[in-house]
């Protein structure tokens, strides 16, 4: 069994390592290529306008080049720290229902329902639910109305 793992664990770090040869070959054989199209471009710049030109047109070449990827880096970093605060906001939420999934609590909660009985836990765990999910919905609707007083505080002064 040993021996399988470790055979299957070569076979797929040497299938990686081809396709990550592979890969690099084709991205040196990508880089030749376009050193070759630019070096085409500045020549035949170079005999239609002159030295200054052809580097100017490279130049402008480049810097596009440059500023697209830049403007796709940007985007992407602002996609992360988007993602990022968005995690950071969910975290109190699954903090709050991590003590559901407690050992502890669960070990407790075994012998309770053994006690009680399935048939009768159900229809209390069903009410309790639909309290649980009336109290964080109350829970969540006083920021808002704090919010909707305080601008109609604001527009009785003036």
């Amino acid at each position: 069994m040993l021996q399988r793992l470790i055979d299957d664990l070569k076979n797929s770090t040497g299938a990686s390592l081809r396709m990550t040869s592979l890969a690099a070959l084709a991205g040196l054989a990508l880089f030749v290529t376009l050193s070759f199209v630019c070096a085409a471009i500045f020549i035949a710049i170079l005999h239609r306008y002159g030295a200054i030109e052809a580097c100017l047109t490279l130049t402008g070449l480049f810097l596009v080049i440059a500023l697209v990827i830049a403007a796709i880096y940007m985007t992407k970093k602002r996609q992360a720290r988007a993602r990022a605060l968005g995690a950071g906001q969910r975290a109190p939420e699954a903090a709050a229902s991590a003590p559901m999934i407690d050992p502890m609590l669960l070990a407790t909660a075994l012998p309770i329902v053994r006690a009680i009985g399935l048939t009768r836990l159900i229809p209390l765990l069903a009410v309790a639910g639909v309290a649980y999910g009336y109290y964080m919905s109350r829970k969540a609707e006083p920021a808002d109305d704090e919010t909707e007083t305080e601008g109609e505080s604001e527009g009785d002064e003036a």
